[in-house]
């Protein structure tokens, strides 16, 4: 019988190497897995390269693990906010590696990982300094019908922490609005990927045209509580 509900988040994490390139979804503060990044704080992997549309706010999350000292590199579109001390301070001071990747760019990259394709060329950000190598050689390039573009190559992943709204035995997937946002194209494109969701469904309750991730694409699936505010209700999952 397939079950994907993990025992704990200690178990769904367990075995994360040190060195592994990490696919956390999220798009500013909406659907980041914090719950799935502090069990892979716990967990201890070092050395990681770390994949997200930003590099983390304040001080949890994202940004907690950026402060353990554990992260190489991130892959972002946008790095620096309002309330991205963390990653400034790692960043200014020589401890941490960034790759920026142009938003539309880093979601391609993404889904050619998880559709087995090679590489591709895109018009964004061909004649800037992104269309240089980190060692400063430039990419290869390509005129088409007149328009010029760059090479870019997929980013593929060791392990995807995505968090989702519901999920079923088999990891099927569905989400809440924004809270979707890069996780469908981060499960694809992990060779493991672990999913925080708030409800553990029956098989056959997820109407079959609503699942956005199929359970084929999920090793994992994490039940978290939702968090009471002081108001007495619930703060939303995205």
């Amino acid at each position: 019988m397939i079950n994907k509900i993990a025992d704990s988040m200690e178990a769904a994490l367990a075995g994360t190497p040190d060195g592994a390139t990490v696919l956390i979804g999220g798009f500013g503060t909406a659907g980041i897995p914090n719950e799935l990044i502090d069990g892979l704080i716990a967990q201890g992997a070092r050395d990681l390269t770390i994949v997200n549309n930003n590099a983390g706010n304040g001080d949890t999350g994202l940004a907690a693990l950026l402060k353990t000292g554990r992260v190489r590199k991130v892959i972002c579109s946008f790095p620096r906010q309002a309330d991205s001390h963390v990653f400034d301070a790692l960043y200014r001071s020589g401890q941490l590696e960034l790759e920026l990747v142009p938003q539309g760019n880093l979601a391609e990259r993404l889904r050619a990982a998880g559709a087995g394709i090679g590489a591709f060329f895109t018009p964004t950000g061909f004649g800037t300094e992104l269309a240089r190598h980190a060692d400063g050689s430039e990419k290869e390039t390509r005129v088409i019908d007149g328009r010029s573009y760059v090479l870019e190559f997929p980013i593929r992943g060791d392990l995807a922490l995505i968090k989702a709204e519901r999920g079923d035995r088999w990891g099927n997937l569905v989400y809440r609005k924004a809270a979707r946002n890069f996780g469908p194209v981060m499960a694809t494109a992990a060779a493991r990927t672990v999913a925080s969701v708030h409800e553990v469904v029956e098989l056959g309750t997820l109407d079959p045209e609503t699942i956005v991730t199929p359970g084929i694409h999920v090793s994992q699936v994490v039940k978290i509580a939702r968090i009471a505010t002081q108001a007495g209700g619930f703060k939303a999952a995205a």
